[in-house]
């Protein structure tokens, strides 16, 4: 299967693509990555979803297709230029909320959330404070990364710290897991207890 093959792309995606071309971010996540997602979303209705990396709204796009009407999801990024673009493309949806803040910062003041997905796109809950951010999500729910096989564009010693976050993973007692050689390299996790 290749990208073109892929149906129901979101009508924003490819003006998306343009833009992240035109402002020179290096860092999208492919469709696989898009795909899978709003599939897993669609399985929880009325479900609350996390996204950690906003990034260019390529994620979130695919996110919000698969979600119903009575879910909601938060993406969270550092970047005002980058929540600036989402909101120009994503604003009007009453079901998202965009917050510019430091990740670390709102992993650790809002530990009270619940989610029933976190995709973690950024180096907060994917590379620090993994335990809080496992803590966030239900039973049942899932957690999600990509960008598990050596890229391009990754700095040198990069390997280390992938390879040390999935021993972490590996040897949860409440998260099963599945390692994906597919798209950029996936790991879901659904949290048994």
């Amino acid at each position: 299967m290749n990208q073109a093959n892929i149906l129901d792309t979101p009508n924003v995606y490819a003006t998306l693509l343009s833009k992240s071309d035109e402002i020179g971010f290096t860092m999208p996540s492919d469709m696989y990555i898009g795909t899978f997602l709003k599939t897993l979303v669609a399985s929880k209705p009325a479900g609350h979803f996390l996204e950690l990396g906003t990034g260019m709204g390529l994620s979130l796009a695919w996110m919000l297709e698969g979600m119903d009407n009575t879910s909601k999801l938060i993406s969270v990024d550092n970047d005002m230029n980058l929540i600036q673009i989402a909101e120009g493309f994503f604003g009007g949806d009453e079901r998202l909320q965009l917050i510019c803040a430091d990740g670390e910062d709102w992993i650790v003041q809002n530990q009270e959330e619940k989610f029933d997905l976190v995709f973690a796109d950024a180096w907060p809950g994917k590379y620090s404070l993994l335990e809080e951010t496992l803590g966030l999500i239900k039973v049942g729910g899932f957690y999600v990364i990509d960008d598990m096989t050596e890229q391009p564009n990754w700095p040198e010693g990069h390997l280390t710290y992938v390879s040390s976050l999935v021993d972490k993973l590996e040897t949860r007692q409440d998260f099963t897991i599945t390692k994906m050689d597919w798209s950029t390299g996936v790991i879901v996790a659904v949290k048994t207890k």
